[in-house]
This record gives C-alpha cells, structure tokens and sequence, in this order.
C-alpha cells in the first residue's frame, strides 16, 4: 500500500450487514482509489441463517462456510478486502485475542474514516456489541504505551454509524447522507449475492431511494440514491459554510 493512499475500516457484526448498510460508502471509497478493509465479526451463522437451519441434517461447519462464501464475494463486487474474526452470532462475544488484532489493523490501515453499527439497538444486541468492539479497539490503537512504536503516526480517525433496520427503534438520527448514485449498480449486485435474504432486496432499495431524497432536499443536488451515517465525534472546523 502507498503511504499516500487513504484507506477506510467497516467494523460488522455479521456478513450482510455491510452489504445492506454500508456497501455504497465502500464502493464509492474505493472507487476514488481508498483501500477499504472489511473486518466482520461473525459469520452470521446462528441467528443471522435461519433459512439454512430449516435443513435437516445441516452442519455448523457448512453454514459458516456458507456465510463466508457470501461474504468475500460481496466484498469483491465491492472491491473491498475482508477478514473475519468467528465471534460467533447470538451470541457474539469477542476474545482478548480479537481485540489485540483489531488494533494492529487499526495500526497497520491507519483508516480515514470507520464505519459500523448504530449505538443502540434493541432487535439485535450483537450489533452495538461490534460498535463498542470497534470503539475499544480504536481508543487502544491511540495510546502511545501499547506496543510502543516512535515512528507510528498518531490516529484518531473519524467514526461514522451506519443506518440501523429500524432507526427509531434504536434512537438513531442521521446527520450525514451520502450520494451513492455513481456505485448504486455496483451495490445492488452485492444485494444479490444474499440470495437466501432476497425479501430484503427491495427494502434497502426503497431506504436508499428515501436517503436519496432526504439527501437532495437538504443539499439542493439532485441525489436518487443515498445513505445515512450518524457521526460519532464532532467535526473540527475552521468556518461553517
């Protein structure tokens, strides 16, 4: 990787989760030349599969490989990488072991910017437990004193919280909504990938189409296609327009 080259974190509970979420952001990033790495909790392979379990039969061991499968061809389509940490779903439940290699690929990436789950939500626990794994794991790669490095440049990259299922389930309110007209086809061919998830399709078609035009009303550009992110930190900045 270029020492020039901007890069970007997703931090996910389960496989589909970016790819309904966040998969605009990824591929428009990487469109613009950014390295965006995936990193994904789980592999979605308890409560996240249930049409797999109506088999008779079924091994644990074939779900995962499964979801895995989705997973890596969704983030190709994306052009992102991914890495998977097998936290387990329903429950997930990180290990010392994943924490420390969370932060060495916050060191490693030094990302722009991070991307994961809303703060709340009351349908689905894993996923504000991968945001405050997220959390941990960037707030431990800033301190100077874990594995000490003099050449490693200071980061504290922005956090941005990807759209929930049900957002005023979960106290979520966007503040950010970002122009995915240029890579919709490209997200959409990721949607198909979650074949066993078609009944979502169309969801997250129409939750674009409505950020979309959230999206152009408030910017006053024509904007179809949108996704909301909720920004974590506050923005330091030198004039307000």
């Amino acid at each position: 990787m270029s020492s020039l080259q901007k890069t970007g974190l997703v931090v996910t509970a389960h496989p589909g989760d970016f790819v309904w979420r966040t998969g605009g952001a990824v591929a428009l990033h990487v469109k613009r030349g950014y390295r965006v790495k995936i990193l994904c909790l789980s592999y979605g392979e308890r409560g996240e599969s249930q049409f797999a379990w109506k088999k008779a039969g079924v091994k644990m061991e074939d779900v995962k490989a499964q979801r895995r499968d989705e997973a890596e061809r969704a983030a190709t389509i994306l052009g992102a990488e991914i890495e998977f940490m097998d936290a387990g779903d329903y429950p997930l439940r990180t290990t010392e072991a994943m924490l420390d290699r969370a932060v060495d690929i916050f060191h490693e990436l030094t990302p722009s910017f991070v991307l994961t789950h809303s703060l709340q939500d009351p349908y689905n626990v894993d996923h504000p437990e991968a945001t405050r794994f997220a959390q941990e794991a960037r707030i431990i790669a800033q301190a100077a004193g874990h594995k000490p490095d003099p050449n490693r440049p200071y980061s504290a990259p922005p956090v941005f919280l990807f759209e929930p299922h049900q957002p005023e389930q979960c106290n979520y309110k966007p503040t950010l909504i970002l122009n995915i007209d240029e890579v919709w086809e490209v997200k959409r061919r990721a949607f198909e990938v979650l074949a066993a998830q078609q009944h979502l399709w169309e969801y997250y078609t129409r939750v674009a189409l409505n950020r979309g035009m959230q999206g152009g009303r408030n910017s006053g550009r024509a904007m179809t296609y949108g996704e909301a992110y909720q920004r974590l930190f506050p923005e330091a900045v030198e004039v307000l327009a």
